[in-house]
């Protein structure tokens, strides 16, 4: 970095610990570091000295001293922020983790991952601006609905590609999601074993539970626990999908009883239901790390910091991100 920064807060990080707003903007910055910085006054809000659990507000302005660190993305990227940004641009502000054969995104919630109706920009159509000097364009080796944000694997050579969706398909890889649904699901933690299948609707494919032997069904098995609460009303859930069927943990949670808050098409809210107040009605899944092999030895393990809205509605709520980082 070159010199002093003045950095805005954003409206989603109404209420963000300090230290966890330079962990998002720059992941790289040790806490030992940090301390140092707020203790000697390079770090400052609104021209005042602050402390690691001072509170952000949108509006204010943070003081970032000359860092030696990599910065997390000019802001947070939404699907409206990249809007006129030259495809290699985004990505390069998505990007997590780069290596000779990978590279794992952070994809924001409204992109579309693959192009269909009404799509006009995909993460798939801008791996075109990274073709490689042989020529060789990066593929995606698995999806994301489009209004699910999150991590993202994309292999970077055919042989990669080869292997990696030889590893999802062989359940070779971890996916952990974290949602916030409506309600408490009835234990803990539980495993959720059904059979799905795919129906037409006047507001497009639809997903849901079916008899075991059902023509066309799929078996679907996702594991959750429940990480906080607010009271009966609301929780944070942390899930993982055994299997890979489309829309399955939205299905899955609203099977048990927990509709992902802001889902458009598995939340039904009964009549008394009111959408919390400062929320904004978008869904609530982040797809927050993965596991997977890597192509050449060894495994990838990449955490994606989670979305604008949905770190509103933690800090609305008080839920605390840290507890949701134990293995």
């Amino acid at each position: 970095m070159a010199g002093v920064e003045q950095i805005k807060v954003e409206d989603g990080e109404a209420g963000m610990r300090l230290d966890r707003w330079f962990k998002v903007h720059y992941p790289g910055l040790g806490f030992g570091h940090l301390q140092k910085l707020l203790r000697s006054g390079q770090i400052r809000i609104d021209g005042g000295r602050a402390k690691a659990d001072s509170r952000v507000e949108p509006g204010q302005t943070v003081r970032v001293p000359p860092l030696l660190v990599d910065k997390a993305g000019a802001g947070p990227l939404t699907s409206k922020t990249i809007r006129g940004q030259d495809d290699g641009d985004v990505l390069r502000q998505m990007l997590l983790h780069e290596d000779p054969k990978v590279f794992v995104f952070n994809k924001p919630a409204g992109l579309a991952v693959q192009g269909g109706s009404g799509v006009t920009r995909s993460v798939d159509s801008m791996l075109e601006a990274w073709r490689n000097k042989k020529g060789e364009r990066p593929r995606l080796v698995h999806r994301l609905d489009r209004d699910t944000s999150g991590v993202l694997v994309v292999a970077r050579t055919r042989l990669a590609a080869m292997k990696l969706a030889e590893a999802f398909r062989e359940r070779e890889t971890k996916k952990t999601y974290w949602a916030l649904v409506k309600g408490v699901p009835p234990k803990r933690e539980d495993k959720i074993s059904t059979w799905l299948i795919k129906e037409q609707t006047p507001d497009g494919d639809r997903m849901r539970v079916a008899r075991h032997g059902e023509k066309g069904a799929d078996h679907a098995v996702s594991y959750y626990r429940v990480l906080e609460q607010a009271g009966q009303t609301l929780s944070w859930v942390e899930m993982e999908p055994y299997t890979g069927r489309t829309h399955q943990l939205r299905v899955h949670a609203a099977y048990i009883g927990c509709p992902i808050i802001g889902d458009p098409k598995y939340f039904e809210a009964d009549t008394n239901w009111d959408f919390p107040g400062g929320m904004q009605n978008r869904l609530h899944l982040h797809a927050r790390r993965i596991v997977v092999p890597h192509p050449d030895g060894g495994r990838i393990d990449v955490t994606a910091p989670m979305p604008p809205h949905m770190r509103q509605s933690w800090n609305l709520l008080g839920f605390d991100e840290a507890n949701g980082e134990a293995e």
